[in-house]
């Protein structure tokens, strides 16, 4: 039998986890790693890519950086989560204001010191990307559409940094035989942000109880539960835009599947969204799209699943 220091000691480390949202930790890390081998560098060979140890430093920081956003955002968001997230606040309460400012700070000594590893440009990077994520916790996120652009811009942030570092090196004048290669990432990265965005104000009329007593200047506090919903089917109407420069103008596989299931679920989306009208139902549409964002990462594989094949084949012969 543990005793109660031991059962406390548990508690702490399991509300720690969920400060940091531990469980989101292994798919960022995932989804940068599949996007560095099916989108972001697809000529260079997967095995390469998976042994290449600054790549591995800048994965392992980015993740470490995401993880202290969400402490220093738990930090800010402590009262508004009692009323939003009573039961989830009242876990992340075992552990100390002062425990996670520490636990906030080492992190971000850790990254700054891996950045620094790789080159003094990452640490920049880093830094100015840990100063943007603590000041849209402390200031922007309070405000009505630039603090969910910020929210989504953040989220996608880390995947431009993989992308500087795999095309830093290329000539300016030889951009253009990358043409094609690019257009296919930031086609990606926008349906991406897409869909953060339409999640961060899906959040929005989720939380609308804690954002109105804690003064949040939120769009259905701002403008209206109506001009909200109205602004989420625009977004929504507009994923069709970089889904058809994907699977029509540019070749992304069997990962048009992912897609034109995404084009489905979005359209019962709406029609569920405009029906909705308690914490409850939004809490469900947020799920659908935090689905789709999940299992777009497992579906990057899809772009060229003879990879997997190809890295199971070598492994047995090992």
């Amino acid at each position: 039998m543990l005793s109660r220091q031991h059962k406390l000691l548990i508690m702490k480390i399991a509300s720690l986890f969920s400060v940091v949202r531990g469980y989101n930790i292994p798919i960022i890390i995932l989804a940068q790693y599949l996007s560095a081998i099916f989108i972001l560098a697809p000529e260079k060979r997967a095995l390469d890519i998976l042994l290449d140890f600054n790549l591995f430093i800048l994965v392992f920081a980015s993740s470490i950086t995401i993880a202290s956003g969400y402490i220093i955002n738990n930090f800010y968001d402590s009262r508004k989560d009692l009323i939003n997230r009573p039961n989830k606040s009242m876990l992340d309460r075992l552990v100390s204001q002062k425990t996670k400012l520490t636990v906030y700070f080492s992190l971000n000594f850790i990254v700054a010191l891996m950045a620094m590893f790789v080159s003094w440009r990452v640490f920049l990077f880093f830094s100015g990307y840990i100063f943007s994520i603590w000041f849209y916790s402390h200031k922007i996120k309070k405000y009505p559409i630039i603090g969910n652009l910020t929210a989504a811009l953040l989220a996608v942030l880390p995947f431009f940094a993989i992308l500087l570092y795999f095309y830093n090196k290329i000539p300016f004048e030889e951009i253009e035989n990358y043409k094609r290669q690019l257009g296919v990432i930031f086609a990606h990265a926008s349906f991406l942000f897409l869909l953060l965005l339409i999640r961060e104000m899906i959040k929005d009329l989720e939380n609308l109880k804690g954002d109105l007593v804690n003064n949040y200047k939120t769009i259905p506090i701002v403008y209206g539960e109506e001009i909200s919903k109205k602004t989420i089917t625009v977004l929504t109407i507009l994923t069709v835009l970089p889904v058809y420069v994907l699977i029509e103008i540019y070749d992304v596989g069997y990962m048009d599947i992912y897609f034109y299931s995404c084009l489905i679920i979005l359209i019962f989306f709406l029609l569920y969204l405009w029906r909705s009208t308690t914490k409850a139902q939004f809490l469900l549409l947020h799920n659908v799209l935090k689905f789709l964002i999940v299992a777009g990462v497992f579906c990057i594989v899809l772009i060229n699943p003879s990879v997997l094949w190809h890295g199971k084949r070598l492994l047995m012969m090992v």
